[in-house]
């Protein structure tokens, strides 16, 4: 395979053998190919697309193109993929109930960027926290604890690590086939059996339509079945943050209600709709009541508690999460300008508020601030008065909690009380 052959190929709208997309793929990992050449090919992708089993053959050579784990374990070897959003800490509390059913749940977790949060910074606003592990403590913690949510070391997909760093420069990064085989090739290479995803749909997601989110749901099903994973998607809503809170620290305490049986919530409630679809995929004879009961009876927190001690944590968190948990040193509400009902929220402005507040990161060498965010967010409908509070700002500074208030006044739109959209608009299977 010559780089430049594949790419004039796909530059005339000629479809490359699957041969040719592993090969260079290949390429990307070794060095064989160009950062010019990978540029090149992103946006040749970009106007012309892959075809059909293009996305497979890529997704499958980026997974070859460094470490594959391989399992021997008791029990299915399952994950769950999130398409991001704010306010959604599903997996801190997916991982440990899924464990405690018999599952193994080797999560490679990303960090955030942009206005979406990232798991990994949640995790790591406990103290002590660590998802930075080698190969070997990954499989000590899955084996003994059943789940480990880490990030991904410089041997997963190091042919997606090169291609997505120029797709970053190059303005290829919204490309349905580019975006499928960079988030399948991390999950795949991960050795899991069965894989759930979670596609976003609404203001505070990538794909803001839902025709869009059924595009992307199609490809990642159809393309992770095709590299021999058996996989579900449910898009949800994303019109308001999941839980009522945004951030790293706040959202941890979100999760602890989760974890201490408050699973009538939307944040409970997406996560048990998510649980049962991966049970049934895994083949596991337990449904969603039995991943209700894991959250009512401590079994999920037990779990998610020897996790945390894992990854170097305290190991009584779960016991004392509300006084472990860092605090911003300014608090306060945010008042509503009049009277009405919360009929809109800007979930990509809500995000980049928590993001200028320090609670992300605007490159990728920024550091967070787990302290900060907002928490106790009225949800779409709420009929509030004058002067009620929308939320609690969270703030390093008052001049950040100013400045965060005129912003998140413009993302909040109060009038008409609204329609309110399903948590979960359809499965795609």
């Amino acid at each position: 395979m010559q780089p430049r052959s594949l790419i004039a190929d796909l530059r005339a709208g000629r479809l490359p053998a699957p041969d040719d997309l592993r090969n260079f793929a290949a390429g990307l990992a070794d060095g064989r190919v160009s950062d010019a050449q990978a540029g090149a090919f992103a946006m040749a992708v970009c106007l012309n697309g892959l075809g059909p089993g293009g996305a497979v053959a890529l997704t499958m050579g980026m997974r070859d193109s460094g470490d594959v784990l391989a399992w021997d374990l008791p029990g299915p070897v399952v994950d769950k993929h999130s398409t991001g959003g704010i306010g959604d800490p599903v997996s801190l509390i997916l991982a440990p109930a899924l464990a405690a059913l018999g599952c193994y749940v080797p999560m490679i977790s990303g960090r955030g960027l942009g206005h979406s949060g990232g798991t990994l910074d949640k995790l790591e606003a406990i103290p002590g926290v660590s998802t930075v592990v080698d190969v070997a403590r990954l499989r000590a913690i899955v084996a003994d604890v059943g789940c480990a949510i880490v990030s991904a070391s410089d041997r997963i997909a190091p042919a997606d690590r090169r291609l997505y760093a120029v797709r970053d420069v190059t303005g290829t990064v919204e490309n349905i086939d580019l975006i499928t085989a960079s988030i399948l090739s991390k999950k795949l290479a991960g050795g899991i059996g069965a894989l759930i995803l979670d596609v976003k749909v609404g203001s505070g997601a990538f794909m803001a339509t839902p025709e869009d989110a059924r595009a992307l749901a199609r490809m990642l099903v159809d393309t992770a079945r095709g590299a021999g994973c058996a996989t579900r998607a449910l898009i949800t809503d994303m019109n308001q943050p999941l839980a009522s809170a945004v951030g790293n620290a706040v959202e941890v305490a979100e999760v602890m209600a989760v974890l201490n049986g408050a699973t009538d919530t939307p944040l409970g409630q997406v996560t048990l709709a998510l649980g049962g679809a991966l049970l049934d995929l895994a083949g596991v004879r337990a449904d969603h009541a039995a991943l209700a009961a894991t959250l009512h009876d401590g079994r999920a927190a037990l779990r998610f508690g020897r996790m945390i001690a894992a990854l170097g944590g305290p190991a009584d968190f779960t016991e004392t999460w509300q006084s472990r948990l860092p605090v911003a040193p300014v608090i306060r509400d945010l008042a509503a300008p009049a009277s009405g009902h919360v009929a809109a929220i800007d979930g990509v402005a809500l995000g980049l508020v928590v993001v200028g507040l320090g609670g992300g990161r605007q490159v990728e060498t920024d550091q967070v601030d787990p302290r900060v965010g907002v928490s106790h967010m009225l949800r779409l409908g709420a009929c509030v008065t004058k002067g009620d509070p929308l939320l609690r700002i969270h703030a390093a500074t008052q001049n950040d909690a100013d400045m965060a208030a005129a912003r998140l006044i413009g993302a909040i739109t109060l009038g008409d009380a609204p329609t309110l959209p399903p948590l979960i608009h359809e499965e795609i299977t």
